[in-house]
């Protein structure tokens, strides 16, 4: 299995720190508002990472935090009169309700950085202590980036060049820090704000510190793959790596993967434009499938553009690989014969060689757009080949094998009756209970228990309902 590494700038064979394992960090969303689609491509995209890996067999920890304390949440808070906890968990259930739509599976942890403030602080204590930061008057603490001597390696930024791009704040004098390039690891709080007390003041964490810090306690020292959208890559992967390799000593993280931008009608998504999309917005006209469809259809390093067209095309597609689904279903319980005849036998070892082409695809740097290309082939060879006259034991063994593959890229492959039993009914009905009450440790537990027996949650213009995946 080859990886794209970011760091060395192309593919590696795939070797984890410890067999059968791998510990992957994913960059989650700051909580602010509902989240837009360019969130939701990393989103889906590092989703079928892990379900190929486990797929293969590996046992992956799969880390993804939620910003949960910033300046646009607190921004937004003051708006509301609330305060910054309110806005950022109302705003984790949005972002989780939309997860579950796009069939994304909840993160082994879903740490939150309010809840991981004492790790920060022990961190930025080490780095003070080894002479990589300091703390000035106001009690501002600093990361002495040219003390670590292999910074930009990610980026693969020259200190030069970045160093002359500070040049009208070095001639000013008026700034704090030692050298233009450091950056913050804790700054003291602001009228309003929340904080915490520290060594240096009353504050609260510069927003890189926190993934090296969630990274560490849930996943160790040293990870295997650290994911994240190509925009994150500087400053903030570059900083991460700064941080944790001089607090651990250790290299952090082996694989770098980074997603391509997501644009709009061939223009930069931005609410100044207008052309501003949340999940929730696309939900209303589509499906969720149909945007994860549309995310797979393209690498995951590739630039992509969303419109319309394209989203219809994306929902044409999936509908043929959902009647394909449906038709092996129909024809397996329709079936007069039952066993395997000898030619069937034949069809059925062919129809392995999709497997192949699927697997070979998605072991070449997770080529997801080649491997939707291998599940269209087996859509066509099971429409040519799998008649009113087929044993239902054919039918379920092509059925099996197209499930098989689109349950990797987190597709429904055959739509499945709405029919919830009481246990499920029950479970919706504690969770509902839960939220009015307040209790949203509980509703979580509830969703991810619903989410792992195949429940979805769906939000409609009626409200919000419950369906199989």
């Amino acid at each position: 299995m080859k990886i794209f590494n970011t760091l060395t700038r192309q593919k590696e064979e795939f070797v984890p720190l410890e067999e059968g394992k791998v510990k992957m960090y994913v960059c989650g969303p700051t909580v602010y508002n509902l989240i837009h689609i360019g969130n939701a491509r990393p989103m889906i995209i590092f989703d079928t990472v892990r379900r190929y890996l486990e797929y293969k067999g590996y046992e992956v920890n799969y880390v993804s935090n939620f910003t949960d304390v910033d300046d646009k949440i607190i921004k937004k808070a003051i708006e509301e009169g609330v305060s910054a906890e309110e806005i950022s968990q109302r705003y984790i259930e949005e972002c989780k309700k939309d997860m579950a739509g796009m069939n994304v599976k909840p993160a082994t942890t879903h740490p939150q950085a309010t809840q991981e403030i004492d790790g920060m602080i022990s961190m930025i204590q080490t780095l003070v202590d080894k002479g990589y930061a300091y703390a000035v008057a106001d009690g501002t603490v600093y990361f002495r980036v040219k003390k670590f001597k292999e910074y930009g390696k990610l980026s693969h930024k020259n200190l030069d060049d970045l160093q002359s791009g500070f040049r009208a704040l070095q001639v000013s004098g008026e700034d704090q820090k030692e050298d233009p390039l450091d950056f913050v690891l804790w700054k003291p709080k602001k009228e309003g704000e929340p904080y915490w007390t520290s060594p240096w003041c009353d504050g609260r964490p510069g927003w890189h510190i926190e993934c090296s810090v969630m990274s560490k306690k849930y996943l160790g020292d040293e990870i295997d793959i650290h994911a994240g959208g190509e925009d994150l890559i500087f400053p903030h992967h570059e900083n991460e790596i700064a941080q944790s390799e001089c607090c651990n000593d250790k290299i952090f993280a082996r694989y770098w993967m980074h997603n391509a931008f997501l644009n709009i009608d061939n223009r930069k998504m931005s609410k100044s434009l207008g052309n501003f999309r949340t999940v929730r917005e696309i939900s209303e006209q589509y499906d969720l499938q149909v945007l994860r469809f549309f995310m797979l259809n393209a690498h995951y390093r590739s630039p992509l553009n969303f419109s319309a067209d394209l989203m219809e095309s994306s929902k044409n597609a999936l509908e043929r690989i959902t009647e394909a689904g449906g038709r092996l279903k129909d024809r397996k319980e329709k079936a007069s014969a039952v066993e395997l005849t000898e030619a069937e036998e034949k069809l059925l070892a062919e129809a392995e060689g999709y497997v192949k082409k699927f697997e070979e695809a998605m072991e070449d740097d997770f080529n997801t757009a080649d491997a939707l290309a291998a599940v269209f082939e087996l859509v066509k060879f099971a429409n040519t080949n799998v008649t009113e006259e087929s044993s239902a034991a054919f039918a379920e063994g092509i059925l099996e094998i197209l499930v098989k593959l689109c349950d990797v890229l987190g597709l429904a492959a055959v739509k499945k009756e709405e029919i919830l039993d009481k246990e499920i009914e029950d479970l919706i009905a504690e969770r509902q209970e839960a939220r009015k009450a307040k209790n949203f440790a509980r509703a979580d537990e509830i969703r991810d228990e619903l989410l792992a027996k195949g429940i979805i949650l769906k939000d409609t213009r009626e409200g919000v309902k419950w369906k199989r995946a």
